[in-house]
């Protein structure tokens, strides 16, 4: 069972000495391309007891810092960016305050799985269904960047039992609802309720995303049927059968034998099947929205206490959800005593008391485990402004 861990006692310790704040803020400043970019983005904070406050924004680090560290939020999401500042949203005239843009984002929840995943329901995760987050990063991040021609992708762990993505390139964050949805729709394949036998029909010819998907689906399928034992018993043989057309199934007593057929629309059954057993699925709302708002990086899961960090794609296969840290166990790395190194680090920086709290700040977050989590956020920040500040040379006329 989780215990749930104390975040009364240790939220004021981490968003004082953790939380990556200069890295966050250079984050959602975009380099200042756009004025007024941070100032008018909606953070929502959740606090104890469920009290939801939304509509808060913040001029600067220093403020959203100090208001953060005031709160102690247990969930902060992020919603858009706004007309006017959302924290004076009451004030603007009416019809006047609406959302302009927002990182184009997805939310991939493993509890849409439930009925394919035989290991574990509704929260519940193991290694076993993990794979199916594996494969769908793997399949959306291909798509994103190949169809799309989408660069600054940050995949994001919520800390629990799901992925969210966010699109960062500044034509992903200037999509119309229209255009989000477009793009929702054409990563989705499995359709249909709880109601619904077979949600994945495909026609022929198959189009060249699903091919690609497929390749990717196929790498891990073997192991994940194995694993997940989807002919092992009565019941999820039967799961398997009914997705397989009638005039091509042929039961042999105690052997299981399909034939293809050669009718177009029976052809990809197989195929079908894997990708209604594997195939991402999103809930497109999420990215539908503009004003959608959706748990931030580095918010604390208030149920696991795990911190929701960045996913580095080159390590994606080794991604073990486990071992995430959580706000206890970083904010007790926070206590180790300090090696000599550290302590000639504390001399210096009393040298520079201008910098100390920021170069503190730094140097406590390096010494536990959020370390190579927020390592990977500053390289994924460091691909952004290589963009940003590409564009304001373009605009300078000086390329």
């Amino acid at each position: 069972l989780e215990t749930i861990p104390p975040l009364p006692d240790l939220l004021p310790l981490y968003y004082r000495r953790l939380f990556p704040f200069s890295q966050y803020y250079r984050w959602l400043y975009y380099g200042g391309v756009q004025k007024n970019y941070f100032q008018n983005r909606e953070f929502s904070f959740t606090l104890k007891d469920d009290i939801y406050v939304r509509y808060q924004s913040f001029s600067s680090q220093a403020e959203l810092e100090k208001e953060i560290q005031k709160m102690n939020p247990y969930k902060i999401d992020i919603g858009a960016v706004y007309s006017h500042k959302p924290n004076q949203h009451n004030t603007v005239k009416s019809g006047t305050f609406h959302a302009l843009e927002k990182e184009l984002v997805f939310d991939i929840d493993m509890t849409d799985y439930d009925d394919v995943r035989t290991c574990c329901s509704a929260a519940d995760i193991c290694s076993k269904c993990w794979t199916l987050m594996t494969i769908a990063i793997r399949i959306l991040d291909r798509a994103l960047r190949d169809d799309f021609g989408f660069q600054h992708l940050l995949w994001v762990y919520s800390g629990r039992r799901g992925v969210h993505c966010w699109v960062c390139d500044e034509a992903a964050r200037k999509l119309s609802v229209a255009a989000r949805s477009a793009v929702a729709e054409y990563l989705t394949l499995v359709k249909g309720g709880e109601e619904t036998v077979k949600k994945v029909v495909l026609t022929d010819p198959i189009h060249p995303f699903i091919r690609k998907s497929l390749d990717v689906v196929e790498k891990y399928f073997t192991d994940y049927a194995h694993e997940q034992a989807i002919l092992g018993h009565n019941k999820s043989v039967d799961k398997v059968l009914a997705l397989v057309p009638e005039d091509i199934l042929f039961i042999v007593p105690m052997h299981l034998h399909i034939f293809s057929g050669d009718d177009k629309k029976q052809q990809y059954f197989q195929e079908e099947i894997m990708l209604q057993y594997c195939y991402p699925r999103l809930d497109v709302n999420v990215s539908k929205g503009v004003n959608h708002l959706l748990k931030s990086p580095f918010s604390v899961h208030p149920k696991t206490g795990r911190i929701s960090v960045p996913i580095d794609l080159k390590e994606l296969d080794k991604f073990d959800p486990f071992a995430v840290p959580t706000i206890s166990l970083i904010c007790e790395e926070l206590d180790q005593p300090r090696t000599g190194e550290k302590e000639s680090e504390d001399k210096k920086e009393k040298e520079n008391e201008n910098n100390a709290t920021e170069r503190r700040k730094i140097r406590d977050y390096k010494r536990t485990s959020l370390a190579k989590y927020v390592k990977y956020f500053d390289q994924f920040l460091d691909g952004i402004a290589c963009t940003w500040k590409g564009e304001l040379l373009k605009k300078s006329g000086m390329l």
